[in-house]
């Protein structure tokens, strides 16, 4: 009996062990910005961050990227592969990460990251450069029409960031650079 005890309190210890030994998915991190040890720097037609953390899949010298959004609409967005794994620094230019991590958008519920609700705008305005997401969502909370909002983010509809207010809730759609939410 006692040695039956001892070994499962042996298999429960190796099962411990195991699980702080195993190895930990690594995500990107959106709005951090890793600079240095770029080699590479390409363009991303299609403004995913997921390209381009597609493209230092593809890449063997490839460890990190950063994806970094359009500034103004003439420059399109770019992908930066880098040779290390630099620190990496808030930023919302940017969405990093390493080698084999692959992009997962932030949720907290309230805010869609990546996400258009495109259609039912009573009312759009551009933002300031210290602007962002949380700027036109506390906007559309003031407004009784306003029933959802989206963030376009700068270079993406304009050279400024814009703010959509809606007075319907349309479906969402996937769109990397924007940011929608609904309040009522």
């Amino acid at each position: 009996m006692r040695r039956g005890g001892l070994l499962g309190a042996w298999l429960v210890l190796l099962v411990v062990a195991a699980a702080a030994l195993a190895p930990r998915v690594a995500h990107a991190q959106a709005n951090f910005d890793r600079p240095g040890a770029d080699y590479l720097r390409l363009p991303v037609d299609s403004n995913d961050p997921a390209d381009c953390a597609l493209m230092c899949e593809r890449d063997r010298r490839c460890r990190s990227w950063t994806f970094s959004y359009p500034q103004v609409p003439e420059d399109g967005a770019f992908c930066w592969l880098k040779s290390g794994v630099p620190q990496r620094s808030p930023s919302n230019c940017c969405v990093s990460g390493v080698r084999g991590a692959g992009v997962i958008e932030p949720r907290n519920g309230s805010v869609e990251a990546s996400i258009d609700r495109f259609g039912g705008d009573f009312r759009s305005f551009e933002m300031k450069a210290n602007e962002g997401d949380d700027a036109c969502k506390a906007a559309c909370e003031q407004d009784n029409k306003c029933r959802a909002w989206t963030y376009a983010r700068p270079g993406l509809v304009g050279r400024n960031a814009r703010c959509f207010l809606k007075n319907q809730v349309k479906p969402p759609r996937r769109k990397p650079g924007f940011v929608s939410g609904v309040v009522r």
